[in-house]
């Protein structure tokens, strides 16, 4: 038996924000790494599958004639919950700046709607990341899983879960609680 099959044993060691930058420029992580900081462990993204990448292709086409004048658009950059977590969704539609998030990047209150499409990664999606936006007050996500078919919904966060939850393989047109005007239609996301 090795010390992973002991975790009460293990004493792990947490990185900040900052040290997660700084192992960047360093050169500790390898630059285009595919990494995010979730609950202070650096986390190994999966490779985007052509399926996933151009289901975020689509959905920056669908929203970006719709907010242009009224939010910024963020494809797959860093997003900082706390300390301790600076994951990438894949799509933000951002509170507009003026710097465009030049001085720090987005926090949860900028967040007008944040979208993950999962083709490998719906459990970790799941079980990971939605808790983590839930916990951070993140107002909306959506959640495309593209391998089971789904869209789910999910809006106001409290106590560190999501209140209104809708999954649906048949989402039709959607359209943000903070945006109405934004409607698009989620189910071409889901067709092979």
């Amino acid at each position: 038996m090795g010390l992973i099959d002991h975790p009460d044993l293990l004493r792990r060691h947490r990185l900040t924000v900052a040290q997660y930058h700084r192992m960047g420029e360093a050169g500790v992580l390898m630059p285009g790494a595919r990494v995010e900081l979730v609950e202070g462990e650096v986390v190994e993204m999966a490779p985007i599958g052509s399926r996933h990448a151009a289901a975020v292709k689509r959905l920056i086409s669908m929203f970006s004639g719709l907010v242009a004048d009224r939010t910024q658009l963020a494809a797959q950059a860093p997003l900082r919950l706390d300390d301790q977590s600076e994951p990438q969704p894949d799509l933000m539609l951002l509170a507009p700046r003026e710097d465009f998030y030049a001085a720090a990047h987005p926090r949860p209150a900028d967040v007008l709607l944040l979208v993950e499409v999962a083709d490998t990664t719906s459990r970790y999606d799941r079980e990971v990341k939605l808790p983590l936006y839930a916990r951070h007050g993140v107002a909306e996500v959506w959640l495309v899983d593209l391998d089971e078919g789904l869209v789910h919904l999910l809006r106001e966060p409290r106590d560190g879960r999501y209140t209104q939850i809708q999954v649906s393989a048949t989402p039709g047109i959607v359209a943000p609680q903070a945006l109405p005007a934004a409607a698009v239609d989620l189910s071409p996301l889901l067709t092979r």
